[in-house]
C-alpha cells in the first residue's frame, strides 16, 4: 500500500520514516524549497535534522501525486490547515481513506477535527485519527512508541493498525474518536499549566495535583461532547498528558516555562519557533466549556496567563482557593 503523509514537519516527517519500515509513502510539502533540499539532502534538515529518509520514502511539492494511487492519507498539518487540505483532496476527487494527526480545536469555531471533515469530505469515505503520546524525534530515531488510531469505524480502526503497525511504533485501536480528539487538544493546554508550574519551581507536588485534575477536566469535556471518560486512561489521555505536560521535548510545555520566565506570549512564541496548538486551543477549549456550562479551571487558568496578562501569583490563589468538592475522574 502506498501511505501519503500531508505535511512535512517534524511529526509528519517522523511518521513518513517510521511507517516506510512497512509501506511505500509520499511525503507532501507544500513549500517546493524544502522539498528540493529534502530531495536533495534525503533528510529534513528544517525540522528534523539527523533522520536520514529510507529508499521507499519520496518527496513531492505536488498534492496531486503525493495521494495519487494512495491506499491511505495521513495529514500532519496543524489544525488550522486541516479544513484546507480536506478541501484540497476533495477537489483533486481523491476517495482514499483519511487519517488526521492535528491536534486541537479549529480557531474561530471550536470544532474538533472529525466536525470539519464531516463538512469537507464525503460521507462514505473513511477516517480517524492517530494520536497518542510521541515525540518526533524518538519516533523517526526508531525508539519504542505506542499509539492510538481511533474512528467510528472500528473495523476502519483495526484494519489501520494492522496495515500500519511496526515493530517500534505499535498501533491500538479505538472506536472512540471524540475522546481521543479531545485527549489531543486538551493535554496540550495541560501542558502549559505545568511549564508554568514548573517554570515557577512550585514543586513536585503541585505538578501531580495539577495534572491529576487536568485528567479530569479531560474527561469532563469529553463526555461533555458525547466521549467516553474512559478513554482519558489511555495513551490518548493520560499517556499523551504524561509526555506533554512533563518532557523535555514538549512544546507546549516549553510555552510555560518561558511564560514563567516573564516573557510574553509573542516572546514565547517566537522563541519557539513551531507551532504549540495548546496556545489557540486554550481560547477554544474554554468557549466551548462555557458554552456547554462545563467547569475547567485549570484551562481557563491557563488563557488569563496566555491572553488577560493575569499575575500568576493570583491565578494560584483563585485555584487553590475553590471550595472542596468530592474527588471524581469528572
Amino acid at each position: 500500500m502506498k501511505l501519503a503523509v500531508l505535511g512535512a514537519g517534524a511529526w509528519g516527517t517522523a511518521l513518513a520514516i517510521r511507517f516506510a519500515d512497512r509501506q511505500t509513502v509520499s511525503l507532501w510539502s507544500r513549500e517546493a524549497e524544502q522539498v528540493t533540499h529534502m530531495q536533495a539532502e534525503r533528510c529534513n534538515q528544517r525540522y528534523l535534522a539527523n533522520a536520514p529518509f529510507p529508499d521507499n520514502l519520496s518527496v513531492t511539492a505536488t498534492l496531486a501525486d503525493a495521494v495519487a494511487d494512495a491506499g491511505l492519507i495521513l495529514i500532519v498539518t496543524p489544525m488550522s490547515g486541516l479544513r484546507n487540505t480536506l478541501k484540497a483532496l476533495r477537489e483533486l476527487g481523491s476517495t482514499a481513506p483519511v487519517l488526521w494527526a492535528c491536534k486541537g480545536l479549529e480557531a474561530g469555531t471550536m470544532k474538533l477535527p472529525h466536525q470539519v471533515a464531516l463538512e469537507e469530505m464525503d460521507d462514505a469515505i473513511p477516517r480517524g485519527m492517530l494520536s497518542g503520546p510521541s515525540f518526533a524525534q524518538e519516533v523517526a530515531k526508531g525508539l519504542p512508541a505506542a499509539v492510538t488510531i481511533a474512528s467510528s469505524d472500528a473495523a476502519f480502526a483495526q484494519q489501520v493498525v494492522q496495515d500500519l503497525n511496526t515493530n517500534v511504533l505499535r498501533l491500538y485501536a479505538s472506536d472512540d474518536l471524540i475522546g481521543v480528539e479531545i485527549g489531543a487538544a486538551v493535554k496540550n493546554v495541560m501542558a502549559i499549566a505545568a511549564g508554568v508550574a514548573d517554570g515557577l519551581n512550585l514543586g513536585l507536588n503541585a505538578r501531580a495535583a495539577l495534572l491529576t485534575r487536568g485528567l479530569a477536566e479531560m474527561a469532563r469535556f469529553s463526555t461533555a461532547l458525547g466521549g467516553k471518560a474512559e478513554t482519558m486512561m489511555g495513551l490518548a489521555g493520560i499517556g499523551d498528558l504524561m509526555l506533554t505536560a512533563t518532557g523535555d521535548l514538549s512544546r507546549n510545555r516549553r510555552v510555560g516555562l518561558l511564560l514563567a520566565q516573564g516573557l510574553n506570549l509573542d516572546e514565547v512564541l517566537k522563541n519557539l519557533g513551531h507551532v504549540a496548538e495548546g496556545v489557540p486551543t486554550a481560547r477554544e477549549v474554554v468557549s466551548q466549556a462555557a458554552a456547554l456550562n462545563i467547569e475547567m479551571p485549570i484551562s481557563r487558568a491557563v488563557c488569563q496567563v496566555l491572553f488577560e496578562n493575569v499575575p500568576v501569583s493570583e491565578i494560584i490563589t483563585d485555584l487553590m482557593g475553590r471550595s472542596p468538592k468530592m474527588e471524581t475522574l469528572q
